[in-house]
């Protein structure tokens, strides 16, 4: 039986590749209603190995420790039914094998082969960008994208995913204008391609345009009013643009009602909201009490060691509201992960991981000095965290604040010109107020608001 991709699969009943068909259409749009079909497709073909070897891969994608022993259990319900398995499927089942054994970089290369017998295979495309994303291997998803663009025509039915994919990896590669007109092509071919529409918010939060931003999202929620927490992520970025426009009041209002709107402790979500509120604090704003619920969170996450990308964003939380015991557990941890720890999450736990970390708790506690040293030192590798230029960004603000704080005037411009150059001249007002208080600090005039220490 093939599937809607026009894969052979080893599927024989056609409820089951319903389902699989579902699933993996659910994975491209990132759709809410993803694992109840994966459910239903497992339970009628349990033995069906690429089934068996996605759940598995999903469950890491999901970077919580608690979630791992799930995904061994999917591996092991894979390799019973390995050889009945096809040659396409059994490559899902190795990626799986060999990103619990620690290798995701050895996941994405089987993966790879996948599309090099089969371009066509969506679900292995997505997977692909999706575990190059964590890895922040933006130039590893563009050409892995690029290299099977040719191979699908317009009614295959992963096209438009497959252009939302290629615009992310364009914008994350400084492409923006090839970006926002790949970006508008994919979800004006696929209208639920949530990240092709996020593709293009990209594009306007690097390049400094909020207003155009906003027109771009306005009246398109449903593009992502049928996701799964992905939907958090683009409430988060209109909050961003409105935040650069000083509509602080917005900026709340999308937090409380849409960004935090269900306090779960998934990492994507607590990077969304300590993020936005360190943004906001930066700018001088008053959080009241928000940092409460996600530094509760985040001290319970400290021990988890799954993504140092999570890890930071917990430490931003606990940073923020002054848990100094979590914070410190949670820095130490991050340390002995980088000595005693050979695997591929060990290794980015010792380089950006532990300057990182350090800079953010020197940041707490208002050592300034001291954090601007060690967010320098880690600045030039952060891209190894993973997550988008955007995401990252709070870690260049925060960089950039501490270094005026220490004053370090000559070397905070330097990092704002080479942050303009990589958006392609663009300037949000955050850069702008930051040239001003360097400006003041040499004896000139402002003409913008200064942000608060």
């Amino acid at each position: 039986m093939q599937d809607i991709f026009g894969q052979d699969t080893s599927l024989t009943d056609a409820a089951a590749l319903h389902d699989w068909n579902a699933v993996q259409m659910g994975v491209l749009a990132h759709a809410a209603a993803t694992p109840t079909h994966l459910a239903a497709l497992l339970t009628a073909a349990p033995g069906f190995a690429l089934g068996q070897a996605s759940k598995g891969i999903f469950y890491i994608l999901m970077g919580r420790s608690e979630l791992m022993p799930t995904a061994h259990e999917a591996m092991a319900a894979a390799k019973a039914h390995y050889e009945t398995a096809l040659p396409r499927e059994r490559l899902y089942v190795d990626a799986l094998e060999t990103w619990l054994a620690g290798r995701p970089s050895g996941a994405i290369a089987k993966l790879e082969q996948v599309l090099r017998s089969h371009p066509e295979d969506a679900l292995a495309m997505k997977l692909s960008h999706s575990i190059r994303f964590t890895l922040g291997d933006s130039a590893g998803m563009r050409r892995s994208v690029e290299r099977i663009l040719p191979a699908y025509g317009t009614d295959h039915a992963g096209h438009g995913y497959l252009l939302g994919c290629h615009a992310f990896s364009l914008e994350e590669t400084g492409s923006y204008e090839k970006a926002e007109n790949v970006g508008r092509q994919a979800l004006w071919t696929a209208p639920d391609d949530a990240w092709g529409l996020h593709a293009v918010a990209h594009v306007h939060e690097m390049t400094g345009n909020a207003q155009s931003g906003l027109d771009w999202l306005d009246g398109r929620d449903a593009a992502w009013s049928h996701c799964n927490n992905f939907r958090y992520h683009v409430w988060w970025h209109k909050a961003l643009m409105h935040l650069d426009m000083g509509q602080i009041e917005q900026v709340f209002d999308l937090y409380d009602r849409e960004i935090r709107k269900d306090k779960t402790d998934d990492y994507r979500d607590i990077s969304n909201a300590t993020s936005l509120l360190m943004r906001l604090e930066l700018n001088g704003a008053n959080v009241g009490d928000r940092w409460e619920e996600l530094s509760e969170l985040s001290a319970n996450r400290t021990e988890d060691g799954s993504l140092i990308f999570a890890d930071l964003h917990y430490l931003l939380a606990l940073a923020g509201h002054n848990r100094k015991d979590a914070t410190t557990r949670l820095v130490q941890r991050i340390h002995a992960d980088a000595q005693t720890r050979t695997d591929e999450a060990g290794q980015r736990m010792a380089n950006p991981g532990c300057a990182a970390a350090l800079g953010l708790e020197a940041f707490g506690e208002g050592n300034f000095a001291s954090a601007f040293a060690n967010l320098v030192q880690a600045r030039e590798t952060l891209w190894m965290a993973g997550g988008s230029h955007a995401q990252r960004d709070i870690f260049e603000r925060m960089t950039i604040d501490s270094g005026l704080r220490a004053g370090q005037l000559d070397a905070v411009e330097a990092i704002l010109n080479d942050r303009q150059a990589k958006c392609g001249g663009g300037e949000g007002n955050y850069a702008i107020a930051r040239r001003e208080v360097i400006a003041i600090g040499r004896g000139g005039a402002a003409t913008h608001s200064v942000p608060a220490e």
